[in-house]
């Protein structure tokens, strides 16, 4: 049958579950992120189907080889759920894409209101952080919008203020991505990202104040601008008609002051995931 995403429509075999295809990319996206640093997270809304009936959504888990925070080079290898779920009324919820509302928009043009959270960070996470502040996990409130060039390629866009240690953290997102279906059973995605985030939220996570610093981490004062440019590509096997599996790689290249703070050790982490998901 007929499937849309973004403006326009393709023929999707009957054996396939193409529909939420790009919502599940949405929840590997903060799943991976959360490999890197529980702080990158939310950084898009990919809603580019409408829901079946009422509503519809998906639930699944996945397998994430990522590093203790933002910028360590110790590993870290996490199991997590993903769940999503999209009303016909607008509204939305997932682990990929927070709590928000989606206005009524052209079919080329989505934009939002949502509400995500900055998970924070603990000092036990690491030796390197030992003796510095916990930062706090916070919500944080925002908007987003999204362009559609045609059913392949489209542009994310989100804005997202509270994190931090002071949750006065704003944080700026932007992305540029294509996925094909090559075959019945298989498609492939790829994108480009970056974001950028104010004073508050550089120096909760790449400053080191006077009062923490040490030999290993010398005082850093990290102010506003560009975080980081990443690059990922994903290849999702359609199983059945409700379910599939995702291989996705995410390389990350930090900048600026985040690249030179003395908390960071590698420079160009590189996450993977494995997932399962089921939809209803």
């Amino acid at each position: 049958m007929p499937r849309q995403i973004g403006t326009a429509m393709f023929s999707a075999p009957s054996t396939l579950t193409v529909s939420s295809f790009l919502q599940r990319v949405s929840a590997l996206a903060l799943l991976s992120a959360s490999a890197l640093a529980s702080a990158q997270s939310f950084d898009a809304v990919r809603l580019f189907t409408p829901p079946q009936g009422d509503g519809s959504g998906s639930v699944g888990a996945a397998v994430i080889a990522g590093r203790k925070y933002l910028g360590s080079d110790e590993d870290r290898t996490m199991f997590l759920p993903s769940v999503s779920y999209r009303w016909a009324n607008g509204w939305f919820a997932g682990t990929g894409n927070g709590i928000g509302y989606l206005f009524k928009s052209p079919e080329h043009l989505q934009y939002g209101l949502r509400l995500t959270a900055d998970f924070g960070r603990k000092a036990k996470r690491s030796a390197l952080l030992a003796g510095m502040d916990d930062i706090d996990a916070s919500p944080e409130a925002g908007a987003f919008a999204n362009l559609f060039l045609s059913r392949e390629v489209f542009f994310t866009s989100s804005l997202r203020y509270g994190s931090g240690g002071d949750h006065d953290g704003l944080l700026f997102d932007a992305g540029a991505n294509y996925a094909k279906l090559v075959s019945p059973q298989w498609r492939l995605s790829v994108g480009v990202s970056a974001t950028a985030a104010n004073r508050g939220y550089m120096q909760s996570y790449f400053g080191v104040p006077a009062a923490q610093a040490t030999a290993a981490r010398p005082a850093h004062e990290a102010g506003s601008g560009l975080r980081d440019v990443r690059a990922s590509a994903s290849v999702t096997w359609f199983i059945t008609p409700t379910w599939d599996a995702m291989v996705a790689v995410t390389a990350m290249s930090l900048q600026g002051d985040a690249k030179n703070s003395p908390l960071v050790r590698d420079r160009h982490p590189v996450t993977g995931v494995f997932s399962l998901t089921h939809d209803f």
